[in-house]
């Protein structure tokens, strides 16, 4: 499932058209659903309006199950809120941060996943440690699966080493993958799914290497992802959002701007993204 890009005008609204015609090329390409409202989709800079319709706009073109939306929010109220929002234009599942206004002990944690929880859809966790500085550890995501507030966890902390203590602590928990440079490991490990960043720009070939790692097929697996890994890796700096947004258009896209406080990349990063880019697509890569 392809955490989405939002394609902005030059002005800066939102283009909803360019965003739905963006969710069915992903779906043609592949891809298993989309996760809108997540931070490559720059949901912080969203008007309560445009979140909203960007869930619609997600759902009226993938149908419900296929879409799960962020619903990230600094308190737990409002996470509620756009979960029952989610739940309200049909989405099969949502994925929720740990509070992030505050550095959050693990009842806090507990009682805002159970709280969302209540809006009746599944909900998947998002660990993103770095970001959040709240750090969904195995045994806190195996103390949230017994509490029956998630069915599964977008892993982004990088160690692997993890996949194998939260088989172990809660096996029925779903793995996901959560960052993209980690993808063929974590596969490896047990993952059955990733919600993914790169796809937005070059989903037929993230989508065979997807497969192959999952199936264990080393011998079509491993060549793909050396070949993707040096933009895959972007997915995991602070710049993110403006690389993938540059591939796109690189591939004939509609990546287009992003919303301050994210401004354009520097001169040399731009180049560096353009060249591993455009050698791909030279390569065959889509």
């Amino acid at each position: 499932m392809v955490a989405t890009t939002l394609p902005f005008r030059d002005d800066l609204t939102v283009d909803y058209d360019a965003y739905a015609a963006q969710v069915a090329r992903l779906l043609e390409a592949g891809c298993d659903g989309v996760v809108p409202n997540g931070s490559l989709g720059e949901y912080q800079t969203l008007t309560d309006d445009e979140r909203a319709r960007v869930v619609r706009t997600a759902v009226e073109v993938a149908g419900g199950d296929r879409v799960m939306p962020g619903v990230a929010a600094y308190g737990s109220a409002e996470s509620r809120r756009w979960a029952d929002q989610a739940a309200g234009a049909g989405a099969g599942s949502v994925l929720l941060l740990p509070p992030n206004a505050f550095r959050a002990e693990p009842s806090s944690v507990r009682a805002h996943f159970a709280e969302v929880a209540r809006a009746g859809v599944p909900v998947v966790a998002y660990n993103n440690p770095f970001d959040t500085k709240v750090d969904l550890t195995p045994d806190l995501l195996a103390a949230l699966h017994s509490d029956g507030s998630i069915v599964a966890v977008k892993e982004f902390s990088g160690d692997v080493r993890r996949a194998y203590e939260i088989a172990e602590l809660a096996p029925d928990l779903d793995l996901l993958i959560g960052a993209d440079d980690v993808l063929l490991e974590l596969a490896l490990a047990g993952a059955v799914g990733w919600i993914a960043g790169y796809p937005n720009a070059l989903p037929v070939s993230s989508v065979a290497l997807y497969r192959a790692a999952v199936a264990g097929d080393l011998a079509v697996a491993l060549p793909l992802y050396r070949a993707l890994h040096p933009l895959l890796r972007w997915d995991s700096k602070t710049e993110f959002v403006q690389a993938i947004k540059l591939s796109m258009d690189l591939a004939g896209q509609r990546g287009g701007p992003t919303r301050p406080p994210r401004f354009p990349l520097p001169s040399g990063q731009a180049a560096a993204i353009r060249a591993l880019t455009e050698k791909l697509i030279a390569d065959g890569h889509r």
